[in-house]
């Protein structure tokens, strides 16, 4: 089985729901589990900001497929959870980004992995620490636990642990 980590995203309502049926959707691919999942964090946009906020979480997977299937099976599921690709970093039903498989570095036209800025990023690394904080990302030789320990305390307060109340909107809990 290789081992894969997926984060997932969605600020365009109902995030959280959309978060759910992508998970449900990930569980349905053939030779494919669900290990362990982060706790759902609220988000400030990066890139273009003039837009909502963004529920993130990270999920740990096994699965029997290569690295190009299981991108070919991610976006599969956000075309069916009505992804459009109309501006970049922009709004979004459900983003589905492999940051890691195994420990392979692979440089392809249409993927990369370790995703290219995920070492820059809080909303995937303190979801992913939450998942696992020895995790080494290959190609900077740093667990995630020592790069997010470099990522400015300003970048870290824009990611709260995000819990559900009455309706979709979360409350911040926890500064992480």
């Amino acid at each position: 089985m290789n081992k894969a980590y997926i984060a997932l995203g969605s600020n365009i309502n109902p995030r959280n729901e959309f978060l759910e049926q992508a998970i449900n959707e990930i569980e349905q691919i053939k030779t494919t589990s669900i290990v362990k999942l982060s706790s759902i964090y609220e988000t400030d946009p990066v890139g273009f900001e003039d837009q909502e906020r963004f529920l993130n979480q990270v999920i740990e997977i096994e699965t029997n497929c290569s690295a190009i299937e299981l991108l070919e099976e991610c976006q599969m599921i956000e075309r069916k959870l009505g992804r459009k690709r109309e501006l970049r970093w922009g709004p979004r039903t459900i983003d589905l980004d492999i940051l890691l498989y195994n420990q392979e570095n692979i440089m392809m036209d249409q993927l990369v992995i370790p995703h290219p800025r995920m070492h820059v990023r809080a909303f995937v690394l303190v979801p992913l620490v939450e998942v696992n904080p020895n995790l080494v990302i290959p190609t900077i030789n740093k667990t995630v636990t020592e790069q997010l320990s470099l990522i400015t305390n300003e970048e870290k307060r824009g990611v709260v642990k995000w819990i559900k109340k009455d309706g979709e909107d979360g409350s911040k809990l926890t500064e992480s």
